[in-house]
């Protein structure tokens, strides 16, 4: 089986002031990004991502923020000659990996992305939680969930040993409680706005449906492995069901790798702020290679990287 690349996109908790500067200020394809960013949503999303504010960790601040690095980073390494066979990004990342499938035109993405972090900070704004559950195995905690009085649920599927559970904050807690007696490592409150991918996020994911309806998709130039279903989506027509729902279902990442991995996918280069999706690829398969595109100097290690293999 022929070797492949994919990129790969995180996802929100990675932002951070001033993530992407040093691409906004070495190249033009970049500040365009940021331009037209701003143009689609009205936000100057710059001095957003670039300044000190409190808005940075607010999720509809957040999710135009992260998209619009990501974005940039993307065209600049598509610019300088970088190719992927394949692309996934984690809950909002995968927003990411549909700009690099080309399927929808960016204006529409950013504002997109924006009207999705609006409706998901909207839905439920008081009384959700997250906690992330290490050291048990999926089975395990969706049983515990499922005994549980309330709505509790898996919200990420990481990487082994690292899950995250979502739903009201008295479910959530007792399902803490009840994992860590049925033998979790630990159980860690997540410091997050909202219930994020619960079922409590479901008139969100409508909003976002009839949003979608008025967008022109396109078949994805390279396959996208989506949160929901964990496979390769090849056509359009399935794209906008598949981001309406992913609103409140489980972001299934360690099984989208796995497939990747199945299908050939040997190189993954994470874009963006962090290190979080290297530190979960290690986790899932130590013998794939992964490297993050962070900061310029990251791109030029790669460039060099590459060259010697030439």
């Amino acid at each position: 089986m022929m070797s492949k690349t994919a990129f790969i996109f995180p996802g929100q908790g990675a932002q951070y002031c001033g993530m992407g500067k040093d691409f906004y200020d070495t190249f033009d394809t970049a500040r365009k990004v940021y331009e037209l960013a701003q143009k689609a949503t009205g936000l100057d999303v710059a001095e957003l991502c670039f300044t000190e504010n409190d808005r940075l960790n607010i999720t509809e601040y957040t999710q135009i923020a992260m998209l619009t690095t990501e974005v940039a980073i993307l065209k600049v390494l598509q610019e300088k000659g970088f190719r992927a066979d394949c692309c996934a990004g984690l809950s909002l990342g995968e927003y990411g990996a549909l700009a690099a499938a080309e399927v929808m035109e960016l204006q529409d993405l950013f504002r997109l992305i924006r009207s999705r972090g609006i409706y998901m900070q909207e839905a439920y704004p008081v009384g959700g939680a997250m906690t992330a559950v290490l050291g048990l195995d999926a089975q395990i905690i969706a049983g515990v969930c499922d005994s549980v009085d309330g709505i509790v649920s898996i919200a990420n599927d990481n990487c082994p040993g690292q899950i995250v559970i979502t739903g009201e904050e008295r479910a959530v807690q007792e399902a803490a409680e009840k994992l860590t007696e049925a033998g979790a490592r630990k159980c860690v409150p997540l410091k997050v706005s909202g219930p994020f991918h619960s079922k409590l996020l479901a008139g969100a994911g409508e909003k976002l449906a009839a949003e979608l309806r008025e967008v022109e998709v396109n078949d994805p130039v390279i396959p996208y492995y989506c949160n929901v279903e964990a496979a390769p989506v090849t056509e359009r027509s399935v794209v906008k069901e598949l981001l309406a729902k992913q609103v409140c279902g489980t972001v299934r990442w360690r099984e989208s790798v796995e497939r990747m991995i199945a299908d050939g996918t040997d190189t993954f280069i994470e874009i963006g702020p962090g290190r979080t999706l290297t530190g979960f690829l290690r986790k899932i398969d130590r013998n794939v290679t992964v490297r993050n595109v962070e900061t310029v100097a990251d791109m030029e290690k790669l460039q060099e990287e590459m060259q010697e293999k030439m």
